[in-house]
């Protein structure tokens, strides 16, 4: 059984939409409920695409600033979908960064697609970031991010989806 309330250990990672990001008041209203619910801002991580991110910089950066503050966590989602990934990159504070599943997919055998996720998790590791693979399917995939030294695995190949409730709950693996 999972402990909840303060000894919960988990980390929830929530996927935002542009759209919240875009509306004014979303930024006080997650405030509002963190405090309401007593959640410890250090178990939650939001995850924000790239392309919502570029979409609404300087919004998504006030919203990235204050709840940093408070103790959660962010990951740019989707990383490298974008044309100007790298740019945006240094400019968020950001503490994972999840390489986009199109790169993954073909990882273990289209030379391209791995030496842009080397890149990619090489960049974020001198940054200080944590990687994060996406749609690792298969074995020969989760064998690539591992050589590759890619930090977490998301993906069939890693565990199946599970409803989140009192059980055994596994959304990532730590690669280490």
């Amino acid at each position: 059984m999972v402990a909840k309330g303060p000894h919960f250990k988990t980390l929830c990672a929530i996927n935002l939409s542009g759209l919240s990001l875009s509306d004014t008041a979303f930024l006080a209203y997650v405030v509002a409920e963190i405090n309401r619910y007593q959640v410890n801002p250090r178990q939650l991580c939001f995850e924000i695409t790239e392309t919502a991110v570029i979409a609404n910089l300087d919004r998504s950066r006030q919203f990235i600033q204050t709840l940093r503050e408070m103790g959660c966590r962010f990951s740019l989602d989707d990383f490298g979908s974008g044309l100007a990934s790298f740019a945006y990159l240094k400019n968020l504070q950001v503490d994972f960064l999840k390489i986009d599943g199109l790169f993954i997919k073909g990882i273990s055998n289209n030379a391209v697609d791995k030496a842009m996720v080397e890149s990619i998790n090489h960049v974020g590791q001198m940054m200080g970031l944590a990687t994060i693979a996406e749609f690792v399917e298969d074995e020969a995939s989760l064998a690539m991010v591992k050589a590759i030294g890619i930090d977490y695995a998301q993906g069939y190949a890693v565990a199946q989806p599970a409803l989140f409730d009192d059980s055994y709950f596994i959304a990532s693996r730590d690669l280490d």
